[in-house]
């Protein structure tokens, strides 16, 4: 797979806690809804305990996810939140299972169907991160189906399953889209324009509608902001609303516009993202408070104009595409760094191309950022998306201000981007299980207990 801005780094658009887990779970069971000829009557989907899933399905939102995909709603939809009565009234039985199979991947689904006609059909599935996913078995047989175009698979059984794109944009690749992520390439051209070339030949788009559908999520960031900002409640949810703390006690705090803007912003997004608003994963949900966060601080801490604002973000985007296809947007896989720290390093791209920097200032600058996250674990607090994962998104939102500053200083990033992302990769594989989005650190701690049992119960 050639990554893509709109598919793999920037979005899913989406409501609830996780992209892997409520963007992913959908994605794959829309394409097991299609599979069952639109007609699922009895679901089973099953979890290894060796895997992330069995422990994180609940408090993470797969069984959300999965249940509205199944059912063909929408995950921007305003009844996501209801999805158990939905489920209710659908006539879909739908049952999930802990129970060992051999999990190829942490987010494994093994799905088996019983259709209205008496079909019975079994989906082996993977959510690879930030809502990407892969069917990867139907029957027993090896598939590969990632949602990105319309196929129709023939099994060495007899079997032909159709299926329709459910990914935001198709594949259409022109294979000199690879020649906008060379350095030679880099040299020569702005970092948002090598991502709209790139993002055109990939997917057979015209440039201006990849700059259209940019501009569309930057609008997207811009409503998830003000929601936040405008105040929320949401019962089930660790934090309460603290975002307007800033402004409020602004003469207690160290002074610094940018800075305090960005804190603001950015737990303003993720207070929107837990209360269930619609948000733009950056480029996974837990993630989802640092680059918008960032970014439209410094546009109205400056004054920066829209235009401006949308070429830093679609510089950010090729920066993801260059991490996707080393490494994955799936803390499962390697922890943290590979969300908020993935999320940190497109930040600093996009400052730094808003700032006016060069292609290779921005690469720099995201190599920088991304060297100082190396090893960031995932421990959820409760088995909810939102401690320490506000925390890191501020952190990651702070580390890509200064790693945009020391670049356009003139500091050596001394490690390339590719091998950074490489290296962090490595480490993340090495990380324990434990602390790679399952139950471990912080969220193993008799306080995160407690919170869980206080949290489960209100649900």
């Amino acid at each position: 797979m050639i990554p893509s801005i709109f598919n793999d780094v920037l979005g899913p658009v989406m409501r609830g806690p996780s992209s892997s887990h409520v963007a992913g779970g959908a994605r794959i069971a829309a394409l097991v809804r299609q599979a069952a000829d639109d007609d699922p009557r009895r679901v089973t989907v099953t979890f290894d305990p060796a895997g992330s899933l069995a422990e994180s399905h609940d408090g993470h939102g797969t069984d959300m996810g999965f249940a509205c995909g199944i059912m063909g709603i929408p995950i921007t939809d305003p009844r996501v939140d209801d999805w158990q009565s939905l489920l209710a009234e659908s006539g879909i039985e739908l049952e999930y299972r802990i129970e060992p199979f051999g999990a190829e991947h942490p987010n494994h689904y093994r799905v088996d169907v019983e259709t209205g006609s008496g079909k019975s059909i079994r989906v082996d599935a993977v959510s690879t991160g930030g809502g990407a996913i892969e069917l990867i078995g139907i029957n027993g047989c090896s598939v590969s189906v990632h949602g990105d175009k319309e196929e129709t698979v023939e099994l060495p059984t007899g079997e032909s399953f159709h299926f329709t794109q459910v990914m935001p944009v198709g594949a259409c690749v022109d294979d000199a889209c690879e020649r906008c992520l060379s350095p030679e390439g880099a040299s020569n051209s702005a970092l948002w324009e090598l991502a709209l070339e790139y993002e055109s030949k990939r997917d057979g788009l015209d440039p201006d509608a990849v700059y259209a559908l940019m501009k569309d999520l930057y609008g997207i960031m811009s409503d998830s902001l003000a929601a936040g900002l405008a105040g929320t409640d949401y019962e089930a949810r660790v934090l309460p609303m603290q975002s307007h703390l800033i402004e409020k006690n602004a003469a207690r705090l160290v002074p610094g516009d940018m800075v305090n803007t960005a804190i603001r912003y950015i737990s303003a997004i993720m207070e929107n993202k837990s209360a269930m608003g619609v948000f733009v994963a950056a480029p996974t949900a837990g993630s989802a408070g640092c680059l918008p966060g960032t970014v439209l601080a410094l546009r109205d801490v400056l004054g920066i104009d829209e235009d401006t604002v949308v070429k830093g973000l679609l510089a950010a985007g090729l920066i993801g595409v260059l991490f996707a296809g080393q490494a994955t947007f799936a803390a499962e896989a390697a922890g943290c760094q590979v969300e908020c720290g993935a999320g940190s390093g497109m930040a600093a791209a996009a400052i730094c191309q808003m700032m006016g920097g060069s292609a290779r200032e921005c690469v720099d600058a995201a190599s920088f950022a991304l060297q100082g996250i190396t090893g960031l674990a995932c421990d959820p607090v409760a088995n909810r998306v939102e401690v320490p994962c506000l925390n890191k998104n501020i952190l990651c939102g702070m580390n890509a201000i200064s790693s945009a500053n020391v670049i356009l200083a003139g500091y050596d990033k001394v490690i390339p981007l590719d091998e950074t992302i490489c290296a962090i990769y490595d480490i993340g594989t090495k990380l324990p299980q434990e602390l790679r989005c399952t139950y471990g650190g912080l969220g193993k701690t008799p306080t995160s207990n407690e919170i869980r049992q206080r949290l489960d119960g209100s649900n």
